[in-house]
């Protein structure tokens, strides 16, 4: 028997890829889904708990099952709450929290084990660790923009890669990124000032995911750009965060920098 694993907005364009993952994956098993009835799938593997309520599900799931969830801040919250209550490990990609809310998560993570990033693909962890070695290696004289395109359902914006990308420059530059952002260029906004970081939202279409680094300087600008062909990149990091997840013990809001 694989590594059990509940699924919060199992109907979900995410939550029905993760499933699908899980189901063809022998090292996992489809314990648990959590969707609003009207959503619910039809047809679910036997011995997998399907209901609204993600706390009947973890009682009628192993003590061992991982929770993914991929919904809203809010539901992400709740499902921390239970996660903490019952003592099972929680991984979320959900997108959106503020600076509250992430500490309400890492008051959780005290008690049990989860996993939290707004982007669960790999390359974008890695991509978090090239851009402080870009930042400073390029200098002051480098003007950093970041625009980030997704689909036309997005609720947030700029996405939450964004924002960490652009902590990633800003933290290597010593600014605090609230500071220095500008999502909002509009009208005779006069000369760009040097402490600043513009970080830009497109939508359209079913664009899963793309960002643009842009540094701009004399005479050359230099562009980074991750590209997420489908959305089985972030469900697959997802799962890989809680097979790793399985092993590790409460006490710190874990990220893909401490799983990378």
């Amino acid at each position: 028997m694989g590594l059990p694993i509940i699924v919060v907005g199992a109907g979900g364009r995410m939550g029905k890829t993760i499933c699908n993952l899980v189901l063809d994956s022998p090292e996992l098993d489809m314990a648990g889904m959590v969707e609003r009835t009207e959503y619910q799938p039809t047809v679910v593997p036997v011995d997998c708990v399907v209901s609204d309520d993600l706390e009947s599900v973890v009682s009628a799931c192993p003590a061992n099952s991982v929770v993914v969830d991929f919904s809203s801040p809010e539901s992400s919250l709740h499902s921390a709450e239970v996660a903490a209550d019952r003592g099972v490990a929680l991984v979320i990609g959900t997108t959106g929290f503020d600076a509250d809310q992430v500490e309400i998560l890492r008051g959780y993570a005290k008690k049990t084990r989860i996993f939290w990033s707004p982007n669960m693909s790999v390359g974008v962890s890695v991509l978090q660790k090239i851009l402080p070695i870009l930042t400073k290696s390029l200098g002051s004289d480098y003007d950093v923009d970041i625009v980030e395109i997704h689909h036309n359902k997005k609720k947030d914006s700029p996405s939450g890669t964004a924002l960490r990308l652009g902590e990633c420059v800003a933290e290597a530059r010593g600014w605090d990124l609230a500071d220095v952002r500008n999502s909002a260029r509009n009208g005779l906004v006069g000369p760009r000032p040097k402490e600043e970081i513009g970080v830009m939202a497109v939508r359209g279409g079913d664009v899963v995911g793309v960002h643009t680094v842009y540094f701009m300087g004399p005479g050359e600008c230099i562009e980074v750009t991750h590209r997420a062909e489908s959305r089985a990149n972030f469900a697959q990091g997802a799962l890989r965060a809680a097979q790793w997840l399985d092993g590790q013990g409460a006490g710190k809001l874990y990220t893909m920098s401490d799983m990378v």
